[in-house]
């Protein structure tokens, strides 16, 4: 395994990160245990989990994922050896039932925080990350940016930070991010900290062979800022695994719940089949192709691998041992030029 530090914290993170969003409705407790067992041995000491998790939301099932590590922590007692990330949810109808009022506010906030210590069974959370922001922007598929003058939200920056640095204070959080946000947000949260508050350590985004929007805006920003990078559905849901391009597999994401087809269009379809063709090329596996060229990069702090069995997560982990050549990174700029972002 291959190691980096949090930026602005002394804190070590595997350069891979361990998604655990599918625990607890496509995989059980008892599968969620074993791939945490298999991803410490291979050297992961970073879980990244979310409130709302598992996905898709179930109210019901709300939290089931924060419990399934909790019973882990527990059973193995070692709290202390393991990175935890979690998430606070941001204004959604869809996530409207898990408190009366869903925010970034001081009350909204203490809510979240200690459910998900009480799941987890865990005294403090290692990186704390607003899921997505308040204000109405381009997340979740959208490229560009509409604006909406008639928002209710108001700039807030400040006292969101303010809200975050009394639960550092108490210890019960270490160290904050963002998640699903833009350069205009994470240059605003940026500038706020210049005034005495916490700084952000991360932004976790979605970023893949199929979406590199990033990389135009972002990017800078990150580096210039030393604010680091985590790199959420680097497959696209499975697509650029491949299994997608000549049937329809049963136990797929995408083929349980097709609500989650924002890498399943017709671009995206041949963009993957293009990426293909370069991994047959260069004798690689799609698979680790896709996710070498995002370990590789050199804003990405940690990229955060899925899997809903360990035959899929022993593919993903050994990606960390693949340096793709020169011939290999010019050929995948050809096709992203050809077919850049199709699933943003």
């Amino acid at each position: 395994m291959k190691y980096t530090n949090l930026p602005g914290t002394a804190i070590k993170v595997s350069k891979l990160c361990l998604g655990t969003m599918t625990w607890g409705i496509q995989n059980s407790e008892k599968e969620g245990h074993e791939q945490m067992d298999y991803a410490v041995e291979k050297g992961i000491n970073f879980f990244d989990t979310a409130e709302m998790y598992p996905v898709p939301f179930d109210i019901k099932k709300q939290g089931a994922t924060e419990k399934i590590i909790g019973t882990w922590l527990k059973k193995n007692n070692n709290r202390d050896k393991i990175i935890v990330a979690s998430k606070i949810l941001g204004p959604r109808a869809f996530v409207s039932e898990v408190r009366n009022k869903v925010d970034f506010s001081k009350t909204a906030l203490e809510d979240a925080i200690h459910k998900s210590l009480k799941r987890m069974q865990t005294d403090y959370i290692d990186l704390y990350q607003l899921h997505w922001p308040e204000r109405n922007t381009n997340f979740f598929g959208p490229l560009g940016y509409k604006h909406d003058a008639d928002e209710a939200w108001s700039d807030n920056f400040n006292e969101v930070l303010h809200n975050l640095n009394g639960f550092i204070k108490e210890g019960k959080i270490r160290n904050i991010g963002v998640s699903n946000e833009t350069a205009y947000g994470v240059m605003r949260y940026a500038e706020e900290a210049r005034k005495g508050l916490p700084k952000i350590s991360i932004v976790q985004n979605p970023y893949s062979l199929l979406n590199r929007k990033d990389e135009i805006g972002m990017t800078e920003a990150l580096l210039r800022e030393d604010i680091g990078y985590l790199a959420y559905s680097p497959l696209g849901f499975g697509q650029l695994t491949g299994k997608y391009l000549e049937d329809t597999p049963k136990d797929g994401r995408v083929t349980q719940f097709p609500q989650f087809s924002r890498y399943h269009n017709e671009k995206s379809f041949e963009a993957t089949r293009a990426y293909n063709e370069v991994a047959i090329k260069h004798d690689l596996s799609l698979t680790q192709m896709s996710l070498a060229f995002i370990n590789q990069q050199d804003f990405v702090t940690s990229n955060i691998i899925g899997a809903t069995n360990l035959n899929q997560l022993t593919e993903n982990i050994g990606s960390i041992d693949i340096e793709l050549s020169k011939e290999v990174l010019e050929d995948i700029e050809n096709v992203h030029k050809s077919i850049p972002n199709p699933a943003p």
